[in-house]
């Protein structure tokens, strides 16, 4: 009975850790992003003020909020991004704090939340790459957004497979979780972010650097 017990409480503290560490990346990468998209919302402002405005984050010819601004893929609804970025950030906020409250979310609501930061992550992406390699101006802000944006997809993703959110099956389920024992989903991730680096580096080169 006592082993038992022991078994039980290390199951939890497990489950613990998993949560608190899905979360805590959601939360990190949501309060960068919100402050992020907050930063926007006020640049875009002081640029609909005057125009004139030299922004903190126009840093040269090739970052350069302000030209990033004055593009079509910057309004793709109708409005500034950095709206739905407010929006969206709080959002995840918001469920972060929840799970790390260890609120029992139901399986529907992880569902919808999955599918909104597949979404969210998905537009983040085609904004980077119509950034690098349509307009070839970067907004310095905007690869931030992108990089919380894989924050926390990449958490609540790790945590939805724990859970087994999906109702993988038996078989698979065992694998996914060898593999995140293993900790290739970390590696992934980094590796991931590594190529973003390369893919700006190869594009623009040492104009990264340049002086305004």
């Amino acid at each position: 009975m006592l082993n038992k017990f022991k078994a039980l409480f290390k199951h939890t503290e497990k489950e613990d850790r998993i949560r608190y560490g899905a979360f805590g990346v959601m939360l990190i990468g949501g309060v960068i992003g919100l402050f992020a998209a907050f930063t926007l919302t006020l640049d875009k402002l002081h640029l609909l003020e005057n125009p004139d405005t030299v922004l903190a984050c126009s840093i040269n010819v090739v970052l350069n909020c302000s030209a990033v601004m004055e593009t079509p893929q910057s309004e793709i609804l109708g409005f500034p991004n950095m709206l739905i970025g407010l929006m969206a950030f709080s959002v995840i906020i918001t469920i972060a704090v929840l799970g790390l409250a260890k609120v029992r979310f139901p399986r529907w609501i992880l569902i919808a939340a999955s599918i909104g930061f597949l979404l969210d992550i998905s537009f983040s992406y085609w904004l980077f790459f119509q950034s690098v390699y349509v307009i070839q101006i970067l907004c310095p802000w905007c690869l931030l957004v992108t990089f919380s944006q894989t924050l926390v997809f990449s958490g609540f993703l790790h945590f939805n497979l724990r859970e087994n959110t999906f109702k993988l099956k038996t078989h698979l389920n065992k694998q996914v979780q060898k593999f995140l024992d293993g900790g290739y989903h970390l590696m992934i991730v980094l590796v991931w972010l590594a190529l973003m680096v390369v893919l700006v580096y190869l594009q623009f080169g040492e104009a990264l650097f340049a002086q305004g």
